[in-house]
């Protein structure tokens, strides 16, 4: 395993790059409604990044994931529906540094399953950064957030966070469950998303179809994720 370490000037350039995922998942979101294509908002991600001047991560700005799709959904000419459940992971490149978030939402208003998981992921992203103090070991974040997905018996499939830097998947893994004792100790500089996925059904399973995972029982999956940096005074969040 490679850790690379990061200056505050490049954790700036990061946090550059994060502020375009930023504004890109804003802009998809604002457009997100009942008959409008995930091309359609693949194109809307394209002209925010273009228009920073950043570019696409393996081909993509985005990835558009509905209903019981865990990740990897294409931004393809499928139309949403009211009731669907949409999860947008987006990823960026801008002068050599990569930046990754996610989010959830429904189309129109939420049922109350999809609510409490949306707000679930949301919690337990919350936690998963809270935890992410200097000093503290990778395992204290990764237990915070399969905290919130056990405790109301959601699934936590086997596919979480990274290191984000000069590339856009690096190490350390960050898995969506562990152990508190175990794991890397954060040090001052190392910069990696964290992404709460939890699944309705409460199975861990992941059925692969084809680039798109699912949980292999209907269930809705939801995401949330954030590019961060650990510094000498806690997290700094860098897709805002």
């Amino acid at each position: 395993m490679v850790i690379e370490l990061r200056s505050r000037g490049e954790i700036d350039a990061l946090a550059e790059t994060g502020a375009v995922v930023a504004a890109m998942l804003a802009a998809v979101n604002s457009h997100v409604a009942a008959g409008v294509s995930l091309g359609e908002l693949d194109e809307i991600a394209r002209d925010v990044a273009a228009g920073a001047g950043a570019r696409p991560v393996g081909g993509r700005v985005i990835s558009t994931s509905v209903n019981d799709e865990i990740t990897g959904g294409a931004a393809d000419g499928r139309v949403l529906a009211e009731g669907d459940l949409l999860s947008v992971a987006a990823a960026l490149e801008r002068h050599g540094w990569h930046a990754r978030a996610a989010t959830s939402r429904t189309v129109g208003p939420a049922s109350a399953g999809d609510r409490a998981l949306i707000e679930a992921t949301g919690q337990a992203l919350a936690d998963g950064i809270a935890a992410a103090r200097p000093g503290a070991r990778l395992g204290e974040v990764c237990r915070a957030i399969g905290l919130v997905g056990r405790s109301a018996g959601y699934g936590i499939p086997a596919v979480g966070g990274h290191g984000v830097g000069r590339q856009a998947r690096q190490d350390p893994a960050v898995p969506n469950d562990g152990h508190p004792a175990r794991g890397i100790p954060l040090r001052p500089g190392l910069v990696f998303s964290v992404e709460p996925i939890f699944t309705a059904g409460g199975h861990d399973h992941l059925d692969p179809d084809g680039e798109v995972l699912r949980p292999g029982d209907d269930s809705r999956a939801a995401h949330s994720g954030h590019t961060l940096a650990i510094t000498d005074t806690g997290p700094r969040i860098l897709t805002t």
